[in-house]
C-alpha cells in the first residue's frame, strides 16, 4: 500500500536527471554518479509528494473514476491524516536532501514543486497549458541532473526532452478521455475542451517534431565535437520503433494512459528504451566505428 501511495512505479520518470552524467561524458566519475543517484532520490521524494498531494484533492473525483477509485486514498485503504504525515515527510526529505547535494540543484526541485503545486490548483484546468505543464516538469528533472554535477545541458536534449513529454501527456489525455467517454468532463473539466481526433493530431506532430530534434541532435556539430564521434545516429532506429509503438499502443490497445505502466508492461517498448541506453553509452564510452 505505502508503495502504491508514493507510487513507486512512477519513479523510472525521475531516470531523465541521469541523461546529463551520460551525455557530458561523466559516467566514470564515482563523485558525480554518486551525486547523480541522491539526485535521483531527491527527485523521486518529490513527485511521490505531488503524487499525494494531488490524491487528497483529487479523493472524491478519484472515488467515481473507474480505475483511480482504487489508489490508497480513494479507497480508503490510506487514512487522509497518514497522507499528510507521509506528504510532510517526503516534502522535507527531498529539499534537504536537494541543499545537501547542490544549491543550484536545491532550485531547480523548488521550480519543480511550485510548478506542479501551481498545476494542481490552477495550470490542469487550463486546454494545452496542462500539458505544457507536464511537460515542463520533465525538462526541470533533465536541467536538475546537470545542475547537481555542475555540467551544461544540451539545449538539444532539452528541446527533446519537451517535444517526447508533450508526446505522452497528449497520449495521457487521449486515454483519459476514451475511458471516461461522456463522463470526462465530469472528472476534469478540461478534456471537454479535448477530442480524441484533435489529440491524434497533435501526437503525430510531436513524434515527427521528436524525432526530427533528436535527428538534429545526434548530427549536431556541436555535439560531435563534445562527445568526440558522429555515430550517435545509430541509435535513431531504437527512437523511430520506440515513437511507433507507443502510438500503436495508444491506438490498438488502449495503452498511454500511464506512460510508466505502459513502459514496464509492454516488453518490446521496454527493450527499446533499454537498448537505446545501452547503444548510447556504448557509442560514447566505447568509442564503437561504425
Amino acid at each position: 500500500m505505502l508503495a502504491t501511495a508514493l507510487r513507486v512505479y512512477q519513479w523510472p520518470k525521475n531516470l531523465v536527471v541521469f541523461g546529463a552524467l551520460v551525455f557530458a561524458l561523466e559516467l566514470d566519475d564515482p563523485a558525480k554518479v554518486l551525486k547523480s543517484v541522491l539526485a535521483f532520490v531527491a527527485m523521486c521524494a518529490a513527485s511521490s509528494t505531488i503524487y499525494l498531494l494531488n490524491d487528497l484533492i483529487d479523493i472524491e473525483k478519484d472515488r467515481a473514476h473507474p480505475e483511480k477509485k482504487k489508489r490508497p486514498l480513494a479507497s480508503g485503504a490510506l487514512s487522509v491524516p497518514a497522507a499528510v504525515v507521509m506528504l510532510v515527510v517526503m516534502g522535507a526529505g527531498s529539499l534537504t536532501l536537494a541543499f545537501f547535494l547542490r544549491l543550484e540543484f536545491a532550485s531547480a526541485v523548488v521550480c519543480y514543486l511550485a510548478l506542479n503545486l501551481l498545476y494542481s490548483f490552477l495550470l490542469k484546468n487550463i486546454m494545452l497549458v496542462d500539458v505544457m505543464a507536464i511537460a515542463i516538469s520533465f525538462v526541470i528533472r533533465g536541467v536538475a541532473g546537470a545542475l547537481v554535477i555542475d555540467v551544461v545541458f544540451s539545449n538539444w536534449l532539452v528541446v527533446c526532452t519537451l517535444f517526447l513529454a508533450l508526446f505522452l501527456a497528449l497520449g495521457k489525455r487521449r486515454r483519459e478521455i476514451g475511458l471516461l467517454e461522456d463522463e470526462a468532463i465530469k472528472h476534469r473539466e478540461v478534456l471537454g475542451h479535448y477530442s480524441v481526433p484533435y489529440l491524434d493530431a497533435l501526437m503525430i506532430v510531436l513524434a515527427a517534431t521528436t524525432l526530427l530534434a533528436y535527428t538534429i541532435y545526434t548530427c549536431s556539430p556541436e555535439v560531435v565535437e563534445r562527445l568526440h564521434t558522429d555515430k550517435l545516429y545509430v541509435s535513431l532506429p531504437f527512437v523511430v520503433y520506440g515513437l511507433f509503438r507507443y502510438l500503436y499502443l495508444v491506438h490498438h490497445k488502449e495503452g498511454g494512459g500511464d506512460p510508466s505502466r505502459t513502459l514496464v508492461r509492454d516488453v518490446p517498448l521496454l527493450m527499446t528504451v533499454l537498448l537505446w541506453g545501452l547503444t548510447n553509452v556504448a557509442i560514447i564510452y566505447g568509442r564503437v566505428i561504425i
